[in-house]
């Protein structure tokens, strides 16, 4: 019998495209899927057949998503990133005070939640409905001992280390107050156990992460519904040809800085000089970021090529090297590509995911502040010419194919959502004092 699920989470394209992968998933044995958000989230739906809700008319209106993307790329300090958790906030409020009557109203049975946006997790808790949480981005789930993701450290296993980790999250719980405080006043408002922070509302039935555990740091304390299944991704974004003339006798670098930092055009330019220097070919995607002045000035700067957008998926298995700032899909998708890995991580969980490629050894990280055109050449090189990347690189691309990504991924969702439930569905279409 199918179900109607409703999916739950941040407004930012490559999660949305993630978790459109496993709705489609989902719609192909025969159920409902529907994204609630505000108005303007709903062009990165591709797909006709998943439905969408808007909520927020009044504080996110159409127009407004414009403006919290451009302060997610670019901060501009701590200033601008504490108006950003601010802005998450608002967000999560929202969505709490909102979706309640929407998803009643629609009959929805089961929530996709991504790790990333709380509401999901105390919406199911209040409501009493089935919820799976999904890591679009690096797992948030916390262990002593272990950076969070967002932080840059390279793991050791040594006292010192040890405490420069709980340090660095009490500087992240710090920044993050006025989402907390969202988070506790909500929690509070549907009756649930006191909480504030985000790895505080996870779902309790199943997680799933669009990593593997052998990329990941050594965990020891992720619970045995946690599940890595690998990227989440849809049958056309697997089978795209690429659609350039690339030559076969010389090595393709392949740049993408994701959909919200393709605007950086003075890093694109240091990554085509030094791709120039090793007299290399470069495809550089900015994802819309960049003018047609601007594209000309890079391949005036030794870019072979640049483009808007790419099939991702066939761009890294022609690819000798990923240039990348360490988004979760770009990475993912290099993996399973064999594909060694530049990483210049630029905010979010990107500087986790650097750490990470490191620790695999499966690429090299560089500052995108910083590095120059020599260093990023140098670290190229080394790159093209590293064998010792070689086996790293073909056993994680073995673990991701045996993980079962998208598939499996809606094989747990239906085991959650078909499993008895022992407590009964609650009602807050009437809402609370918010």
């Amino acid at each position: 019998m199918g179900r109607h699920i409703a999916v739950i989470a941040p407004a930012l394209p490559s999660h949305f495209h993630a978790l459109e992968a496993l709705a489609c998933e989902l719609i192909g044995r025969g159920h409902r899927v529907t994204f609630l958000h505000q108005a303007d989230a709903v062009r990165w739906l591709r797909d006709p057949r998943i439905g969408f809700q808007a909520l927020g008319e009044v504080s996110h209106p159409p127009g407004s998503l414009d403006k919290t993307l451009r302060l997610a790329a670019s901060p501009g300090g701590l200033l601008g990133l504490r108006r950003l958790i601010q802005d998450m906030g608002r967000t999560t409020d929202m969505l709490c005070r909102e979706a309640p009557r929407v998803l009643e109203g629609l009959g929805i049975d089961a929530l996709l939640c991504d790790q990333m946006e709380a509401a999901g997790g105390l919406l199911g808790e209040a409501l009493g409905l089935p919820y799976v949480s999904v890591a679009c981005a690096l797992p948030i789930n916390r262990e002593p001992g272990l950076p969070l993701p967002v932080m840059p450290m390279t793991l050791r296993d040594d006292p010192r280390s040890r405490r420069v980790y709980a340090g660095s999250e009490r500087v992240y719980d710090d920044l993050m107050t006025p989402h907390r405080r969202v988070v506790a006043r909500h929690a509070a408002g549907f009756g649930l156990p006191a909480r504030e922070g985000l790895h505080e509302c996870l779902s309790p039935y199943a997680q799933i992460s669009q990593t593997v555990s052998g990329f990941d740091f050594p965990r020891r304390g992720l619970p045995e519904h946690f599940h890595h299944v690998g990227p989440l991704r849809g049958v056309a974004e697997r089978e795209s040809a690429l659609e350039i003339p690339v030559a076969r006798d010389r090595p393709l670098v392949f740049v993408s800085l994701g959909t919200l930092q393709g605007h950086r055009f003075p890093l694109f330019r240091r990554i085509a000089r030094a791709c120039r220097r090793l007299e290399v070919q470069s495809l550089l995607v900015h994802c819309g970021g960049l003018d047609r002045a601007q594209e000309r000035a890079l391949e005036r700067e030794g870019a072979t090529w640049v483009r808007d957008f790419v099939p991702q998926h066939a761009a890294l298995a022609r690819a000798n090297v990923v240039v990348s700032h360490g988004g979760l899909n770009t990475v993912m998708d290099a993996l399973l590509a064999h594909t060694p890995l530049l990483v210049l991580p630029l905010a979010f969980d990107q500087p986790g995911a650097a750490a990470r490629v490191v620790h695999a050894g499966v690429g090299l990280k560089a500052s995108a502040r910083f590095a120059g055109t020599r260093a990023l050449s140098d670290r190229l090189e080394t790159l093209l010419s590293g064998s010792r990347f070689a086996h790293p690189l073909a056993r994680l691309s073995d673990e991701i194919r045996a993980a079962g990504g998208t598939s499996r991924a809606a094989d747990i969702v239906e085991d959650v959502v078909d499993a008895p439930r022992p407590l009964p569905r609650r009602s807050l279409a009437t809402g609370y004092d918010s």
